[in-house]
């Protein structure tokens, strides 16, 4: 299920993401703090478990987080969805996975895999800025899956619908969040209007 997280914070800081005069430094701090405000959406409906606590009054039955959340950031622009989720939730075991696109096929490759114990009890949601041929998405699926992840979430920044559509065809168990659904994309494969190439913005590596 497609859910598009409309919220003026979000919208904002990523109009300031869009802007071509944008640089590093500030298109960094914005992913930072829409990654947060996403993943603050996102865990609405972690499941809990009841559990008898102290307070300094008296005992109290209350609640907490039932799972672990695997946090898969996608080598290497997800990596720039990472601190802002795991600001909000401390506790996030922290995967990888290394992917690179082929610029003249569009298709994924794997270079490097890592992951935390106990994936396939865990919420896991993969992140990665860009939604675009989906190609990298649904490797990334593919992959938790083969660890016994059951229980998966794409977050991505910005998507194209040809990206969302290539994700829920192969894999329609997998809910996909995005803060922005953008009109298309083009013949190089970039989300138009998009904001670039975000791995290159994040880590300042532009020509």
């Amino acid at each position: 299920m497609l859910k598009v997280l409309q919220h003026p914070l979000i919208t904002h800081k990523l109009t300031q993401m869009r802007k071509k005069e944008t640089k590093t430094k500030d298109f960094r701090q914005n992913l930072d703090e829409i990654a947060g405000l996403m993943a603050y959406e996102i865990t609405r409906d972690l499941p809990m478990k009841d559990v008898e606590i102290e307070t300094p009054i008296t005992s109290f039955t209350t609640q907490e987080m039932e799972k672990d959340i695997v946090l898969v950031p996608i080598l290497r622009a997800g990596l720039g969805m990472v601190n802002g989720i795991s600001n909000l939730i401390p506790t996030v075991k922290i995967a990888h996975i290394g992917l690179y696109r082929d610029e003249e096929t569009l298709e994924p490759h794997t270079y490097f895999e890592k992951y935390p114990k106990k994936v396939s009890d865990a919420i896991v949601m993969i992140v990665d800025p860009m939604l675009a041929t989906g190609g990298s998405a649904i490797a990334a699926i593919d992959m938790v899956k083969k660890q016994g992840a059951k229980n998966i979430r794409l977050v991505c920044l910005v998507g194209a619908p040809e990206g969302v559509h290539a994700v829920e065809e192969k894999h329609p168990d997998v809910d996909i969040y995005l803060a922005a659904l953008d009109e298309k994309l083009n013949e190089h494969g970039y989300i138009v209007p998009g904001l670039g190439d975000a791995g290159d913005r994040i880590f300042g590596t532009q020509e």
